[in-house]
């Protein structure tokens, strides 16, 4: 076994090469905000060899490059090194499959090196959530998790349903299983950290602020592990003084965690056409702000979920206020992806719900401290890929594992970790690598199969009808939901489906309603720049846009033509928006340093001409508390 997990290149493998040529002319601008440099070095960690200068992988560059950086002359390999297990990703799910392989190791008297990459700077950094957790997943990891000190602040008191008209709020009843009792508000972000602690603690080797950028396969076809990307790529796509050749990572087993609609993911799914017998998976977008209230308006434990109003009834969506810790309230909105019309602004829509009456009484004389954004999986049971394939499995929200009508996904993503830590151990015991020349594909088979006896799946196939009725509406939906509840329970003899993915959804600006929304007062609503601040966003404004395009005329030419430019809407960060080029015309320019990672641009743009990659390591939101 090598000591660490950067080992010297023990063989050559093949790179692809930069452009010299500039690219041609683009109604595209990439136009980074300017702000302080936050990459992560690896030198500086002192995890790497000094290889000298080389170039970035083309698949970060902008899309009108590949072709020319594929013909370029060759470049220095990458390094390389070995584990038994590579985890992408370090939230619930990732780091309870790390941390239960570790334990059964622990139990035995055996060892498996255990590796988890990261692209946020630090553990929960890009992690948010509403978040009411229900503890039935961390308990079977950690039996003692009060003792141990987990941060579930929050014991939930109160639970309160809301269906609002514009001024009026009418509450609704909630049926026994919806209730919160046992359930615990916290930030979920919190709880990462608290779990990669004790992964540290058990031996696992977390590297954060190291982006997967491509899956590495054998040359059967099987996934032989994973790519970082290249870090000090400048804008033009040559290396930088700061240049650092990206790394490999080689594992028998590589786990796939990095949540809803995860680019490693999205690339292992394509390639295998691992979604070829479900659902197409549909998503919400998900807003969230968490306020410091005055002490005589802070209510700990209180559960509101509202219904209705600002939304169309035509639109899925609800929102959340969760009143925890010390004096504060986490508030959130959730938005449908499957929405139609094109001028509809989540984040705006956001905003004008909190002058309702019945959300300003618990706000006016707070003071919003944070802000975050990210989509999650709506689709549900029916949604959910094949999970294995030669060398790779896919876990948590990744996997689409999220219970859409309790609005909670953490308990199902450790669940989904425990049952792949289970089965890799089972699998992988006695036959650690020592380097790469060692690495032979693992193929998880027994996860599928211990993840349908668990409660994780019967939990999902109980609910699966619930957020498909609401395609039909608001009214239809929840007239099936309540039957649901209180009736059939997920025995219905028949199982809804959705037919066509959330930008399939989007209607022509022709055939839709222009919204017009109020101007932001500052005290209860706020422009979206001022809450972008409260994100703590910042990526390297010198180096290729991760946002790219496969073809720079469709924005102008369809999007803005046909659907009068939605990606200015449906971002909740302000990455996109049209502005006037020199010759008059409209132009889009992506504003990338503002990006949230939400992945929502990479779900609704119309024509999937967007593609969401990885930007270099310790890019994106620094999230406290969410």
């Amino acid at each position: 076994m090598t000591s660490s997990l950067f080992s010297p290149l023990l063989r050559p493998l093949r790179t692809p090469t930069l452009p010299t040529t500039p690219p041609p002319p683009s109604s595209v601008e990439v136009t980074p905000s300017s702000s302080s440099r936050r990459s992560r070095r690896l030198r500086e960690r002192g995890l790497l060899a000094n290889n000298g200068p080389s170039a970035s992988s083309f698949h970060t560059l902008p899309a009108h490059q590949n072709a020319a950086a594929e013909e370029e002359a060759e470049l220095e390999p990458r390094d390389a090194d070995a584990c038994d297990v590579l985890i992408v990703g370090a939230g619930p799910a990732g780091l309870a499959a790390a941390i239960r392989i570790k334990q059964n190791a622990e139990k035995e008297g055996t060892d498996l090196r255990v590796c988890v990459i990261e692209k946020a700077a630090a553990v929960g950094d890009h992690i948010v959530s509403g978040a009411v957790i229900e503890p039935r997943g961390l308990a079977e990891l950690f039996p003692d998790w009060k003792e141990l000190g987990a941060p579930l602040e929050t014991a939930v008191t109160k639970d309160k349903m809301l269906y609002l008209t514009k001024d009026k709020a009418i509450p609704l009843p909630i049926i026994k299983s919806m209730h919160n009792e046992g359930n615990y508000i916290a930030s979920l972000g919190n709880v990462c950290r608290w779990l990669g602690e004790k992964a540290e603690e058990l031996g696992i080797e977390i590297y954060a602020g190291f982006p997967g950028s491509e899956l590495l396969y054998h040359d059967d076809g099987s996934v032989k592990g994973v790519a970082t990307r290249d870090m000090g790529i400048a804008k033009n796509g040559k290396p930088s003084e700061n240049f650092e050749r990206g790394l490999e990572l080689h594992a028998p087993l590589t786990i796939l965690a990095e949540g809803a609609r995860g680019s490693l993911s999205q690339q292992l799914m394509a390639k295998f056409d691992l979604r070829k017998d479900c659902d197409p998976q549909s998503y919400g977008i998900g807003l969230k702000e968490v306020w410091e209230v005055p002490k005589e308006k802070h209510q700990p434990g209180l559960v509101l979920h509202t219904v209705g109003y600002p939304l169309e009834q035509s639109t899925y969506g609800g929102s959340f206020m969760y009143h925890f810790g010390e004096n504060k309230v986490s508030i959130g909105y959730v938005v449908g992806l499957d929405y139609e019309n094109p001028y509809l602004s989540p984040y705006k829509e956001f905003q004008r719900l909190k002058h309702h009456p019945a959300w300003a009484e618990h706000l006016e004389g707070g003071k919003c401290v944070s802000y975050g954004a990210r989509a999650i999986n709506e689709g549900g049971f029916q949604a959910i890929p094949e999970l294995v394939v030669p060398g790779a499995a896919m876990i948590g929200c990744a996997a689409g594992f999220l219970n859409m009508p309790k609005i909670k996904g953490s308990h199902t993503a450790i669940k989904s970790g425990i049952v792949a830590g289970d089965a890799a151990f089972n699998l992988l015991k006695g036959t650690s690598v020592g380097d790469i020349s060692e690495v032979k594909p693992a193929t998880l088979s027994e996860y599928p199969v211990e993840l349908k006896k668990s409660w994780l799946w019967e939990e999902l196939h109980n609910v699966r009808n619930v957020r498909p009725a609401f395609q039909n509406g608001l009214f239809l939906g929840s007239l099936f939901a309540g039957i649901h509840w209180l009736f059939t329970k997920g025995k219905e003899p028949f199982t809804l489906h959705v037919t066509k993915p959330d930008h399939e959804h989007l209607k022509k600006a022709s055939d839709s309603t222009p919204i017009e929304y109020p101007k932001p007062d500052g005290k209860l609503s706020f422009d979206l720049l001022t809450n972008l601040a409260r994100s703590g966003t910042n990526h390297n404004e010198d180096q290729p846009a991760h946002l790219t395009l496969k073809d720079d005329s469709v924005p102008v030419d369809v999007n803005l033509d046909l659907y009068d430019g939605p990606e200015g809407r449906y971002c909740p960060a302000g990455v996109y928006e049209f502005v006037e080029a020199d010759n008059g015309k409209k132009k889009l320019q992506i504003n990338a340093q503002n990006c949230l990672h939400c992945k929502t641009c990479d779900i609704k743009d119309p024509t999937q001409n967007i593609v969401w990659t990885v930007p270099e390591g310790g890019g994106g939101p620094a999230y406290t508390d969410m």
